[in-house]
């Protein structure tokens, strides 16, 4: 199966290629490949809340922390264990809750929610604080330097170059990432050899000692647990390249990423004070030549991470959308490459509230307090579907129970740990993330709400009604071709709102009627579509079989439709009105798009009326009907329609006696 990465590279994801592992480096580690900008210096600032063991003690413990949470957090659960769990080669929460949905167990959409809502609010510190910290490192040469306005110059960059596409500068990402890695190994490999003893890290009873006798374990765990922030985006990004690219690059990633934080934690041990002057223990392990050339680098880095996870969060809206977690909304694919997308309000969204986070914190030091918290929390809930993914796989309950055992107990402890963090800028990330998540669920819920209220009638009912329809001259013909966007599930099914426009609102004569849905799929990139003749030569039901990471473009599909089946002779190809049949003029065409009337009175609980008032703010959030379906506004109607036709009130207004004699 030939892929095509954001990068234009054609390579098969099944194999291992030279190719895809330069593309891996370039488009899956940028997040987890920045966190040695930051995570040494949290680590050393986390000290100042008091800790009695020696100072050398202390970093040999940090560093085992942080060589033993790469290994088991990152290799074990997300290299090893979370990429078998693809979706037709898709990775992500969303994926993994698709391969579990069809269990008996209805809340774990809640769970889905939960992690995906999360991931987004990570989403957004994690460009804010990348790129800050890299910019942070110009004031080694200049104390004075504008850190915020540079910063905030270059998000908006990073985001308005989004609408045109990545595909021209995404082959120089992996160059780029590949001599970044390199120069972390390099420069931290130079400094262990002033410090051998550092290696002792690798002993997994020096990270005991730190959390089991450091008075401020757990805000260290807090720090430490930034240096695997990126796992989760990992998994994310498993559609790009490939499982076997993925681990075969880690393998590299790893080793350069540890090179690095010993080397840091070596001058460490001489360069202790520095750090409280304002250096980072990342630029402080370069010489002073090295230091302009590494922080242009660093933003070149922290301009990758932040591409990744902006188009990261692309994607995760795309899936949240095709299972109804989100509105749908308007989605681009500017590069013409599969699986790249940009979705306008996303993305201008994502920049606003990066903005928020910069002009908030000011600096990167104070972000890292917030940066973690969330992220926490989105692997927890994938632990919890990982969980249940693997009783699937037919997998010993023994070696289940210890995945759920081992995983749960870390994860819990860095939670603990970051929850401290609430109060120093955590909150920020909570709320965004329960905003999002009240948003998912109140939209998800909301649906079927709707649902349960919309009506739906055999369509076989109203044939003979529209055979004679077709036939009565006396209604003005309202078009040749007549469209209709319909949600029924079951094929011989459609919605009364659309009878109640065809027959009672406007009767609508149409030589042709089209029942247009669209039928998501779990493979990402299925692409077809089938007919279903309901009244031979007047109906039809066409449906479109997509996956999630295809362009909803209904305009261009049905058109693609239209015209196989005036190919094949089932439609005229030409107008039917004699004077534009003579020039050879294609039949019109018209759109019908129905809005349901919102009626609160018919709504049974307090609940469903808190459920229904959000998910009717929700939908300004995304876009109009005919917009998301990606239907061309000029040939569109938009019409109203009562939710539903029942009787609301059960007692029946009586006439007067009064003035019925009077009359």
């Amino acid at each position: 199966m030939s892929e095509v990465t954001e990068g234009g590279h054609h390579f098969d994801l099944k194999k291992l290629s030279f190719v895809g592992v330069i593309v891996s480096l370039g488009i899956v580690f940028g997040d987890i490949g920045t966190s040695p900008l930051y995570v040494m210096k949290a680590i050393v600032n986390a000290r100042k809340e008091g800790a009695l063991m020696p100072f050398d003690e202390y970093i040999e413990g940090a560093l085992s922390c942080i060589i033993w949470t790469l290994t088991l957090q990152t290799t074990v659960k997300y290299v090893i264990i979370a990429l078998r769990a693809d979706n037709k080669g898709e990775g992500g929460i969303l994926s993994l809750y698709s391969l579990v949905k069809r269990l008996k167990k209805k809340w774990l959409y809640v769970i889905a929610i939960i992690g995906a809502s999360t991931l987004v609010a990570d989403s957004v510190i994690t460009p804010s604080l990348t790129v800050m910290s890299a910019i942070e490192g110009l004031q080694i040469y200049n104390p004075n330097t504008p850190v915020v306005y540079i910063t905030l110059v270059i998000l908006f960059v990073i985001f308005l170059v989004q609408q045109f596409g990545t595909a021209s500068i995404g082959k120089f990402f992996g160059p780029i990432m590949v001599t970044w890695f390199v120069v972390l190994g390099g420069f931290g490999a130079m400094h262990i050899f002033d410090h051998l003893e550092i290696l002792k890290a690798f002993n997994p009873m020096y990270a005991y000692n730190l959390i089991t006798h450091s008075p401020s374990a757990i805000i260290i765990m807090g720090a430490v647990f930034l240096c695997t922030t990126g796992a989760e985006a990992l998994y994310s990004d498993l559609g790009h390249c490939g499982a076997k690219n993925i681990r075969a690059s880690w393998i590299f990633v790893k080793i350069m990423l540890i090179l690095n934080y010993l080397g840091q934690g070596a001058w460490l041990l001489d360069n202790y004070q520095k750090v409280f002057t304002g250096v980072n223990p990342f630029f402080g392990i370069m010489p002073e030549w090295a230091v302009l050339p590494g922080v242009v680098l660093a933003t070149a880095a922290a301009i990758i991470a932040s591409q990744a996870v902006i188009t990261g969060s692309f994607t995760m809206f795309s899936e949240a959308m095709s299972i109804s977690f989100w509105p749908n909304q308007h989605i681009e694919y500017p590069s013409g490459i599969k699986g790249q997308m940009y979705i306008p309000r996303i993305n201008w969204g994502l920049m606003f509230l990066c903005f928020i986070v910069v002009l908030y914190f000011q600096k990167s030091e104070h972000m890292e307090a917030a940066y973690g918290l969330t992220i926490t929390i989105t692997m927890l809930m994938t632990t919890i579907l990982l969980t249940y993914w693997l009783s699937r796989t037919r997998l010993n309950k023994v070696l289940i129970f210890g995945f759920v055992a081992v995983y749960l107990t870390i994860e819990s402890g860095f939670f603990y740990a970051n929850v401290l963090k609430f109060f120093d800028g955590g909150w920020l990330t909570i709320v965004l993330g329960g905003f999002i998540a009240v948003c998912m669920y109140a939209w998800y819920n909301g649906r079927l709400l709707k649902a349960n209220f919309t009506n739906y009638v055999k369509i076989d009912k109203y044939v003979s009604i529209i055979k004679d329809m077709k036939l009565d001259e006396t209604i003005p013909k309202y078009c040749t071709n007549l469209a209709y966007l319909s949600r029924a599930k079951r094929h011989d099914e459609i919605e009364s709102k659309i009878i109640y426009s065809i027959i009672k609102k406007q009767p609508k004569r149409a030589d042709h009627y089209f029942i247009l849905s669209i039928v998501n799929q779990e493979d990402p990139y299925t692409f077809k579509y089938s007919i279903d003749e309901i009244l031979p030569g007047t109906i039809y039901k066409i449906n479109f079989l997509l996956g999630f990471k295809v362009d909803r473009r209904i305009n261009d599909y049905f058109n693609m439709v239209l015209k196989d089946m005036m190919a094949e002779g089932t439609i005229p190809s030409r107008s039917s009105h004699p004077s534009l049949r003579a020039h050879n003029i294609p039949p019109d065409l018209k759109y019908v798009i129905i809005d349901n009337t919102y009626i609160n009175d018919i709504l049974l609980t307090v609940k469903q009326k808190i459920t229904l008032n959000i998910y009717n703010f929700v939908k300004y959030i995304g876009s109009d009907d005919f917009k998301s379906w990606g239907v061309t506004s000029h040939n569109v109607v938009v019409e109203s329609a009562p939710l539903t036709e029942e009787t609301i009130s059960s007692n029946k207004i009586q006439q007067s006696e009064f003035f019925r004699c009077k009359s």
